[in-house]
């Protein structure tokens, strides 16, 4: 298990002041930065394109974690590795060669990963561990922020981290959805050493000891 990587996520952040808002990721001692990607049709929602990524890349050195959440991933990827993305992370459940999308992954350079719904079993991501940088867990359904953490999937991560124990791999585990301070340690008892947290990080009143009580965690 890697040490714990809070990675703010800007779909809670000031889509009027994207620049900002980053600075004060920045500021308060972040390296990384979720980037979730709807289209519309794999989740209810749409937020950023490639060009968002393209035109942020030079304005900072944050990592950038692009989670898509795309009916067909495999039609984009090149757009947003080719637009700055440091890793770019693809759900299993739509309808499209997953493997094959990780390959290409793999040939443009980036760090990638696979990633799973709440109701979507671990055992969904178990053929592609050996490929991947990263499994994220999301905890909330996707498509909207806000909602409330579903504690019942750190079984999952939990499964996720003795098949990487057993296999003796060295991917990262992370949850996406309601993660606070108050579950983060609970989350990191049952494997995961990466947490996405857009509105408890953007509404926190210190927002460096956020970042200080996630990633110190034992």
């Amino acid at each position: 298990m890697g040490s714990p990587i809070l990675a703010p996520s800007m779909l809670a952040a000031d889509h009027t002041r994207l620049a900002e808002d980053i600075k004060l990721v920045e500021a308060a001692g972040c390296t990384w930065l979720h980037v979730d990607i709807m289209d519309g049709h794999f989740v209810p929602n749409l937020t950023f394109g490639p060009q968002t990524v393209a035109d942020l890349r030079p304005k900072t050195e944050l990592f950038l974690d692009v989670h898509l959440m795309l009916a067909q991933p495999q039609h984009f990827v090149e757009a947003f590795a080719k637009a700055g993305a440091d890793q770019i992370t693809i759900h299993v459940e739509p309808s499209y060669d997953v493997g094959a999308c990780l390959d290409q992954l793999k040939d443009l350079g980036v760090k990638r990963g696979v990633v799973i719904n709440p109701r979507t079993p671990a055992e969904a991501v178990e053929p592609y561990l050996r490929e991947v940088d990263i499994v994220l867990a999301m905890t909330v359904q996707p498509g909207f922020g806000g909602q409330s953490f579903q504690q019942d999937v750190l079984e999952k991560t939990a499964q996720i981290a003795k098949w990487r124990e057993s296999l003796g791999l060295d991917f990262r585990i992370e949850v996406d959805g309601g993660v606070n301070a108050e579950n983060a340690p609970l989350c990191r008892a049952k494997g995961v050493d990466t947490f996405v947290a857009g509105t408890a990080f953007f509404k926190s009143e210190d927002r460096s000891l956020f970042r200080k009580n996630i990633e110190t965690l034992d």
